[in-house]
């Protein structure tokens, strides 16, 4: 059966690099290289890359509990994730890291084109903060008594119940506390930098009703316009590991803005190293 060859770019998610690769995740990278192994039998230039999701709140704590600078904690976790995936045989053809200068580059030029064309506003914002610590906590990092009535779970989240499943505000917790420092979080004011995304909603709308996606997840996503489109809070305060916003002294990119570049940024690593345009 005679067939047009293919130009495929295949990834599977980014692991985070604050511990090591469990059965769970193996099995999507062991299915996807099976996929690409087929593909590349078939005659299709298939390429599959992947890197480490290298920033972070977590990574930053973690390498603090450990004493060791979060550079030092992501290289050693690279390392173990890379032996791993070499044990069960799975062949990328380039596997990175998010905190590279390619994955720099283009977290860069995507906000400053945003920034540019009138896509990013900034406001203040109050947050939790550990005074102890001297630090901004994320939902995850505050923990408490769940304030449904109904239940009232010692040791629960800052965003959602794991007992009775309720989701609720920080600032809703019976007695929060630091999961850093231990200490009640007072509240602050922030400046924080915000994509507004409702500026996109005719694009994205045409773009899930063109045939580009399942219907399936086309129609989860319409989930998201029911409300409107919320603007993104793109930035964190210092202390944080992670790319500093340009312009900036002490804002940082939140993980989640130059996690799914890091798709693009492993690409362009191989195909400096490959000369493939």
């Amino acid at each position: 059966m005679s067939h047009t060859a293919r130009k495929l770019l295949v990834t599977s998610a980014l692991p985070y690099a604050n511990g090591p690769i469990h059965i769970g995740h193996l099995v999507e990278y062991i299915q996807t290289d099976i996929w690409v192994r087929f593909q590349k039998m078939r005659g299709h230039q298939c390429i599959y890359i992947c890197a480490d999701d290298a920033h972070g709140t977590p990574i930053m704590l973690r390498a603090r509990q450990e004493g060791i600078e979060p550079e030092a904690l992501i290289e050693r976790v690279a390392a173990e994730h890379q032996a791993d995936f070499a044990d069960f045989r799975v062949g990328f053809d380039n596997y990175h890291s998010t905190h590279s200068e390619e994955n720099r580059y283009y977290a860069n030029t995507i906000y400053e084109r945003n920034r540019d064309a009138g896509h990013i506003v900034r406001r203040a914002i109050t947050q939790a903060y550990d005074p102890e610590e001297q630090m901004f906590l994320p939902d995850r990092f505050i923990k408490g008594q769940c304030p449904n009535p109904k239940c009232g779970a010692l040791d629960q989240y800052g965003d959602s119940c794991e007992s009775c499943g309720s989701t609720y505000s920080p600032t809703d917790l019976i007695d929060p506390r630091s999961a850093v420092s231990g200490s009640p979080p007072v509240m602050k004011k922030s400046e924080h930098y915000f994509f507004r995304l409702g500026d996109f909603e005719t694009q994205l709308r045409e773009w899930m009703a063109s045939g580009a996606l399942q219907p399936e997840i086309a129609n989860k996503l319409q989930e998201w316009f029911v409300d409107g489109l919320r603007d993104w809070d793109i930035s964190r305060d210092a202390p944080y590991f992670g790319f500093r916003i340009p312009g900036t002294d002490d804002k940082y990119f939140y993980v989640w803005v130059d996690a799914p570049v890091g798709y693009m940024a492993s690409f362009r690593e191989l195909c400096e190293r490959e000369g493939l345009d």
